[in-house]
């Protein structure tokens, strides 16, 4: 039957092409689309701020004492 076809056609470039486009459009339309991520509440986004303020206050009063001069 393919040989048949590529007869009709021509040659392979034309049943080669023909074929790759109906596979891609036959698995095109075959995969689900992707979910959309869930949206944050405005509570949990000023959570994840408190939270990574407080992370950075830390830091900065963790090297404010790791650069004091040593004692003699």
């Amino acid at each position: 039957m393919l040989a048949e076809l590529m007869e009709r056609a021509g040659g392979r470039w034309c049943v080669v092409v023909a074929v790759g486009i109906g596979v891609a459009i036959a698995t095109g339309c075959a995969t689900e689309s992707p979910k959309p991520a869930p949206a944050m509440t405005p509570e949990q986004v000023k959570s994840n701020a408190d939270k990574s303020f407080e992370r950075l206050k830390q830091e900065e009063k963790n090297r404010a004492v790791g650069s004091e001069a040593a004692p003699y």
